[in-house]
């Protein structure tokens, strides 16, 4: 079964359904490249794909070793090439204020974090800087 259905919606816009939820993704292309930068682009998604992808994981680790990072954020920024038009850098910076944590329970969170699909998904080319605030 298909995982999306995309359409390309004119003025370099496209819509993105999830079929098996029916949600809704608009994307539209950057400011810098011919877009109004309205809305994601497309490699906005990547990058924070590559951050909701970490804090899944690390959610699953939470709940299984029973810790709380709950309202843990990521500051998501994503640094492109000019030639060719590619991402360089992905840059993430987590910041959880949950004082309860041991030094072992952030190694395990950091280990996981950085296993996720998404980052090994993604080509090695892309920098990834990932830096965690506790």
């Amino acid at each position: 079964m298909a995982t999306a259905k995309n359409t390309y919606l004119g003025g370099l816009r496209t819509e993105s359904i999830h079929i098996a939820s029916g949600n809704k993704i608009i994307t539209d292309a950057p400011l810098d490249n011919h877009g109004r930068g309205e809305s994601f682009s497309p490699t906005d998604l990547v990058a924070s794909a590559f951050a909701s992808c970490m804090i899944t994981i690390m959610g699953i680790l939470a709940e299984r070793e029973k810790l709380d990072i709950t309202g843990i954020t990521a500051e998501v920024t994503k640094i492109m090439n000019a030639n060719p038009r590619k991402i360089e850098e992905i840059q993430v910076i987590f910041t959880l204020s949950n004082n309860t944590l041991t030094d072992e329970d952030k190694l395990k969170l950091k280990r996981a974090a950085m296993t996720c699909p998404v980052a090994l998904s993604l080509h090695p080319d892309i920098k990834q800087t990932v830096e965690f605030r506790w």
